[in-house]
């Protein structure tokens, strides 16, 4: 059944305007303006120089793919802080 089509929701807990302001702003699509575009260049590349150090550094192995994920959300996290936020 799509999203569409469900019978009406009753929410059983209220809903602040906060809340639905900040569920919105998540969800909603940030095209980068001018003036972000290089500090998310800039994060990009340090967080790509920290993987290689990564890579030559450690072994292969479950801990280095974690450390590679958890960078990665890190990248995501600090693009969006500025996306959501500006």
């Amino acid at each position: 059944m799509s999203a569409t089509s469900e019978a009406p929701y009753v929410p059983t807990y209220p809903v602040s305007q906060q809340d639905r302001n900040e569920n919105e702003n998540k969800y909603t699509y940030h095209p980068p303006k001018d003036h972000q575009i290089e500090r998310y260049r800039r994060i990009r590349t340090y967080a790509s120089d920290l993987e290689k150090l990564i890579l030559t550094l450690t072994p292969k192995s479950r801990e280095q793919s974690l450390a590679k994920t958890k960078l990665e959300e890190v990248v995501f996290w600090a693009n969006a802080a500025i996306a959501r936020n500006e």
